[in-house]
């Protein structure tokens, strides 16, 4: 009896420890995929987070960045739009702040004074109105990048719209938007914050039946010409930019997809 009572407890102090190593794994493994930064978010969807090449990722409370200091602005911005956070509530528009999660310092407000630029939302104070909180964390310096007006609140506010619309229809999405900060580029204020001369917007949707993405890459002028035009392959906006998005899902599924520039499924 007392060997086998022995044996009993070895047998629950071995299985202790297997799970217990299984945890550590895990948790090593999703601290991979977010290793900078001082704050890891789960209300992020951490799993889709793209790689970055600036070696600089803030996780703020409902989106997180990856931010580039040469072009004062982030290369990303991605969160996932859940549609319980569709939301018509109006907050007061806050002033913009500084990041002061960005160790390097995020570009002030004031470069964009008499630029002729709009302050151009990456992740949209639109979709995130179901709290003042998530609202007002829209309004910091590292979630802008120098827009045209007519870009601005034309075609590209058209787009957020309609991802708003998919967010909804398809219980919610993954979003990963940026301009390109690549090529020869415009500059404003005393920092030289950069003017894109194309912004991109991926989406990618697991809450259906079948996986799909969506790839959208746009000049920085305004457009009467519908959305679908704009739509490419997310390889072709991983080529522009050296992100590579979606690296966690399996290769075979992430290759097929990432190479597609089909929108079948996404209604238009």
């Amino acid at each position: 009896m007392k060997k086998t009572r022995l044996y009993s407890i070895i047998a629950i102090l071995l299985l202790v420890a297997i799970f217990s190593y299984e945890f550590v794994l895990e948790d090593n493994e999703i601290l991979k995929i977010v290793e900078e930064g001082e704050v890891f978010k789960t209300s992020t969807n951490d799993y889709f987070l793209p790689s970055s090449t600036t070696g600089q990722i803030v996780h703020h409370e409902h989106y997180s960045l990856s931010y580039s200091e040469p072009h004062e602005q982030a290369q990303w911005v991605a969160y996932e739009l859940k549609k319980s956070h569709l939301s018509n509530t109006n907050f007061k528009r806050p002033y913009f702040e500084i990041d002061e999660a960005v160790k390097t310092g995020a570009a002030h407000w004031r470069n964009y004074k008499k630029s002729g630029y709009d302050k151009g939302h990456l992740c949209p104070a639109g979709d995130r109105r179901f709290s003042k909180q998530a609202h007002d964390e829209t309004f910091l310096t590292s979630n802008i990048s120098p827009q045209n007006h007519e870009f601005n609140s034309g075609i590209w506010n058209t787009l957020e719209q309609k991802v708003r619309y998919w967010a909804e229809k398809y219980d919610g999405v993954f979003v990963v938007t940026g301009g390109v900060l690549k090529g020869n580029m415009n500059t404003i204020g005393d920092e030289d914050v950069s003017v894109p001369n194309q912004f991109y917007k991926v989406l990618i949707d697991v809450n259906t039946s079948d996986i799909k993405m969506i790839a959208f890459l746009m000049p920085h002028q305004d457009s009467n010409q519908p959305l679908y035009k704009f739509v490419v392959s997310v390889d072709e906006v991983e080529e522009l930019t050296g992100i590579d998005f979606f690296a966690q899902l399996d290769d075979s599924i992430e290759n097929k997809l990432e190479a597609s520039i089909s929108y079948k499924g996404w209604s238009f």
